[in-house]
């Protein structure tokens, strides 16, 4: 009777046990409204019991004591990892074009892109809470230890099925580490330097991509080792630049509950489920993807949305997402996605307009690489040039509205700028992205676009940020990073449609007398199939069958951005303050 009753308890909350309350609520703390005259007249601000859960009150009590040693060591243990993170992302990016092309299964890279960026999203709020009740270390360990068992899958596969579940892996450990690299900034920085303190943490994609090149280069060609080997030794780099700033929170973090500065919390079952809400999470995270990965299926489904299945997912993810707000309103103690976020126009313009823009990006960048290599003949190493120009504008050009967000304390001014060089972009891009233009006309597009997403990226997560209290920073972060994610997955969906139901009735067109069923499925299953010498009429029909395809998908970009014109003059614009947020004092 005692293991049972032992296993009883562990299904009922802790507070219910000798009427004794669970060890969170010694952590509770009043939020109190700051400045709500001079900062929010515009918004409806609630003063609320927050619980501080475990993980939140362990990282500030560790940052009570590191000190400014402490402080570096973290700085750079984040530097180490971030480094690695970027390699990481530079090259299994391009190595993925080559490993869906070695199973001849290349129309399938917009499927695995939009499953890889729905799981991205959809484990960051889970993720968020999971950092918040074990704490921030714990939590960097779980996610890198996804990274390696996607790794070693994804090296060893034999079929596409064994590679797409190493993908899911993959996704579950790029996004963790994505979000708590976010989190554990966010946590260190002031509401200030926040925007500056991000943006320079991507300062090593700056250099990455053009180290990334001459790797992939040197993996891809027709000695090197191959995309196997070039993920399989990730396994033990990646492990290796993590150990860094995981040993050292988890020091800090022992050193703060040994000195009593950090809770030593034991819950039940019931509790841990309580506070990661797992009701809400499983609502949330089931209902996104049953929704969006069924329009993706469809998408490159030879019977399209005739599929019967299609119709049924999509129903049944929409109903879960409708459940989710009565859910969290009215069930959930700690919920993932608080109801009153959305009452609040700052956070929801963030959101909405953090969507557009990856919707844009991705919609545009899915088949870049395979038009890239197709349309212009670029080698391996000059299209990784060309497919990371974007992302290096990107991260500089963050680094410098970080900087003018601190310095001028405001960011409004700066979204409204972006979104119209977003929306210019793409205008330049419908008429210097095709098979005739220079490669110089190439690259100043992707700059272009990488000024405006760097600036509309790095301007659009603050502002959620400082509208919560710390406890729900990781939270909020989680949010806006899902959400943006969301609408990369949208713009991949996209992206797949237009290439599934365009490209081969465009190579029919251009190829005329020329075409063959067996040259026109080659040519859309895989890059490193076929495909005539350069400079031929049958090459050059090609190109111009490719570009059209990149148009269509341009069009859908540049449709996706036009709102975001009108949406970006609705965000409040309120003075950043030198605090963690507006909030809390």
């Amino acid at each position: 009777m005692g293991f049972i009753g032992a296993v009883q308890r562990q299904f009922r909350p802790s507070a219910a046990e000798d009427g004794e309350v669970p060890p969170q609520d010694d952590a509770m703390h009043r939020t109190e409204t700051s400045g709500a005259g001079d900062d929010q007249p515009d918004e409806k601000r609630v003063v609320q019991e927050q619980t501080i859960e475990a993980g939140v009150s362990t990282i500030e009590a560790a940052q009570a004591i590191w000190g400014k040693t402490g402080r570096w060591i973290v700085i750079a243990g984040l530097a180490m990892i971030m480094i690695i993170y970027e390699i990481d992302n530079s090259t299994v990016y391009i190595y993925n074009n080559y490993s869906t092309s070695s199973f001849n299964a290349l129309s399938m890279l917009a499927s695995l892109s939009t499953a890889s960026t729905i799981i991205f999203a959809v484990v960051k709020p889970p993720i968020a809470k999971l950092s918040d009740v074990i704490g921030r270390g714990q939590t960097y360990v779980m996610t890198i230890s996804f990274y390696i068992l996607a790794y070693i899958l994804m090296a060893s596969a034999k079929t596409i099925n064994t590679y797409a579940a190493g993908i899911v892996f993959y996704s579950i450990g790029q996004s963790g580490t994505n979000l708590m690299n976010d989190v554990l900034i966010s946590d260190i920085s002031t509401a200030r330097w926040r925007g500056f303190a991000i943006g320079l943490s991507f300062f090593p994609f700056l250099i990455t991509p053009w180290v990334a090149a001459y790797i992939v280069d040197s993996v891809v060609a027709p000695n090197g080792i191959g995309w196997r080997w070039g993920i399989g030794m990730l396994a033990i780099l990646m492990p290796f630049c993590a150990s860094f700033i995981i040993t050292t929170l988890l020091y800090y973090q022992g050193l703060a509950k040994k000195m009593g500065l950090a809770p030593r919390v034991r819950i039940t079952i019931y509790d841990f489920c309580s506070q990661i809400d797992l009701g809400g999470v499983l609502l949330f995270s089931g209902g996104l993807a049953l929704l969006l990965l069924p329009m993706t299926l469809a998408a490159t489904s030879t019977n399209q949305w005739r599929t019967p299945y299609v119709d049924a997912l999509i129903a049944v993810g929409g109903a879960l997402l409708i459940a989710l707000p009565f859910y969290e309103a009215k069930v959930a103690a700690h919920p993932v996605v608080p109801v009153h976020y959305f009452k609040n126009m700052t956070i929801v313009m963030c959101l909405v307009l953090i969507a557009t823009d990856s919707l844009g990006f991705s919609c545009t960048h899915t088949y870049i690489y395979t038009w890239g290599t197709i349309a212009h003949g670029f080698s391996a190493r000059n299209d990784t040039f060309f497919v990371y120009t974007n992302g290096v504008v990107q991260c500089l050009v963050g680094i410098l509205a970080g900087l003018v967000m601190a310095y001028t304390r405001r960011y409004k001014f700066l979204a409204i700028t972006g979104a119209v060089i977003r929306t210019i972009g793409y205008g330049v891009m419908l008429r210097l992205r095709g098979a005739d233009n220079s490669t110089a006309e190439l690259f100043v597009v992707q700059a272009i676009q990488g000024i405006g997403s760097g600036i509309m990226q790095t301007t659009l997560l603050v502002p959620a940020q400082i509208s919560v209290p710390h406890a729900q920073m990781a939270q909020i972060t989680a949010l806006v990073v899902c959400v943006s994610t969301v609408g990369s997955s949208v713009g991949a969906c996209i992206a797949g449609g237009i290439y599934t139901n365009t490209l081969k009735p465009a190579l029919w067109k251009h190829l005329g007398d020329s075409a063959t069923a067996e040259l026109v499925d080659s040519l859309f299953n895989s890059i490193t199939g076929v495909v005539p010498d350069w400079g031929t009429p049958q090459r050059e029909a090609i190109n111009k069958a490719f570009s059209d395809v990149m148009r269509y998908m341009t069009y859908a970009a540049l449709g996706s951005s036009i709102p975001a014109l009108g949406l970006a003059w609705l965000l409040p614009n309120h003075k950043l303050p030198t605090r963690n947020n507006l909030v809390e004092n």
